[in-house]
């Protein structure tokens, strides 16, 4: 759906400006990101707003686009899927309150997984050298563990559910 919708933008913008030097698909891919993000981004909003959890929405969007960006991970096929399927997550995420004692032990296991599998699958999401890789995994380490002076229930399922993503379940490019 969110292909075909970015599908029918980018060949309008083509129509009215042929001239334009990105082509149809690169166009069609970077709409596809916009309206998959902007999707997420309202639709999780709409339902902290339901659910009186807005803050904590926004903490969860936050803390895990900011790790994603730097440490990579899997990536569904569909857009229409990565909404439907980041949407819940953000909304049941934004849901959770844990004890203090319960937060560190979720932020120790996101720094381990940071630490093994940090950066994962950036190659095909980023233009990043690899020869950044290692800083990359250090600003990763350095994100989660920060979690330890905030001690935040939101941010560290925030941050365990994107580390968990970092598991290359399939074979992938890790370095």
């Amino acid at each position: 759906m969110i292909d075909a919708m970015a599908g029918r933008m980018a060949a309008g913008i083509k129509k009215r400006s042929p001239e334009h030097p990105a082509s149809l698909e690169v166009l069609k891919h970077s709409l596809a990101i916009l309206i998959n993000t902007f999707s997420i981004m309202v639709l999780s909003l709409v339902i902290g707003l339901v659910t009186r959890r807005v803050s904590e929405v926004i903490v969860v969007l936050v803390a895990f686009a900011l790790l994603r960006m730097v440490s990579g991970g899997l990536h569904l096929k569909s857009g229409t899927w990565c909404v439907i399927v980041t949407t819940l997550g953000v909304s049941v995420l934004s849901q959770v309150a844990l004890i203090p004692v319960i937060v560190a032990w979720i932020t120790t296991i996101s720094l381990v997984l940071a630490a093994i599998f940090s950066p994962t699958d950036l190659r095909k999401q980023s233009r990043i050298s690899v020869r950044f890789y290692p800083l990359l995994k250090v600003i990763s380490v350095v994100m989660v563990a920060s979690n330890y002076f905030f001690s935040s229930s939101t941010i560290a399922v925030s941050f365990l559910l994107q580390t968990l993503l970092l598991i290359p379940w399939k074979v992938v490019d890790n370095k």
